[in-house]
């Protein structure tokens, strides 16, 4: 596959498909090409990282070849190109975009989290880079990051939840903290059974318990962006992750479903959006 890149492994999977809204109606047209961009570059990248049949070392080679086309020393990746000609006359550095990459390799070359200080870290570059691009893509002032960042921590957790048994079964990867997995008296093994152990739920309910903590960090974060539009759209994603955390208490994400559908996402994310808006004036 020499020569191929990043889309050569695309999945695809597309903005629509996402649990929250990416590039969504609330946004200011004027703003969605590059966050657009952003997603599809991220997408593409996340694909890599994930794809079931490629070796080790030609996922590497691709995010390798990503991060030198996002330098401008190569045009050899097409998303990593379209990324930085998409931002090439705004003030937004590609940092972000670097450490996504960042968070990518680490998928390739470690498959287990250690402890709850790794799974954060591992958050630091898979979900925190999202929340802080936005920010500077809309002006906002970097004072907001903390808050930013346990959003997005907590939703890269929900997801890792929803996802336990599909991440071990297809990709032999687990996100559940070794330590916490020991401290309850079971191993990664438990990902494999069709219905969850009691003590597998209680390692679930401990990371749900922590995600709730982090959303709740991140309450005034809405409310203290300025661009509108943002506020709201970020109104949204809370309002869907504290839906997701209820499924999360009361579904077994190893034998039942605990995504939202379309239209009951679209609900909760409007009221949400609508709220917001109103609480605004």
């Amino acid at each position: 596959m020499s020569g191929a890149d990043s889309l050569a492994l695309a999945s695809g999977k597309g903005h629509r498909d996402e649990n929250f809204p990416v590039a969504s109606f609330v946004l200011r047209p004027d703003l969605r090409a590059p966050v657009i961009a952003f997603y599809r570059f991220a997408r593409a990248a996340d694909d890599v990282a994930d794809d079931p049949a490629s070796a080790s070392e030609e996922k590497l080679r691709l995010l390798a070849q990503m991060r030198a086309t996002l330098d401008g020393s190569s045009d050899a990746d097409g998303p990593a190109r379209a990324l930085r000609m998409a931002l090439a006359d705004r003030p937004v550095p590609l940092t972000h975009a670097h450490d996504l990459l960042t968070a990518f390799e680490r998928d390739v070359i470690k498959p287990r989290t250690a402890d709850w200080d790794d799974l954060l870290d591992y958050c630091r570059y898979s979900a925190m880079p999202v929340g802080r691009f936005m920010l500077d893509l809309h002006g906002e002032a970097r004072a907001l990051w903390p808050l930013s960042d346990a959003l997005c921590a907590a939703l890269q957790i929900i997801n890792h939840l929803q996802d336990c048994a599909k991440d071990r079964r297809d990709l032999d990867r687990v996100y559940l903290p070794l330590d916490s997995l020991a401290r309850h008296g079971t191993s990664v093994e438990a990902l494999d059974a069709p219905v969850a152990s009691p003590a597998l739920r209680a390692v679930i309910a401990d990371l749900r318990k922590d995600a709730e903590q982090l959303l709740n960090k991140a309450a005034a974060f809405p409310g203290a962006i300025r661009d509108r539009r943002l506020g709201m759209e970020v109104a949204m994603i809370d309002a869907l992750a504290r839906k997701l955390l209820d499924l999360l208490q009361r579904r077994d994400p190893l034998s039942q479903n605990v995504h939202l559908g379309k239209f009951a996402a679209a609900r909760i994310g409007l009221t949400a959006a609508v709220r917001r808006l109103v609480w605004a004036r």
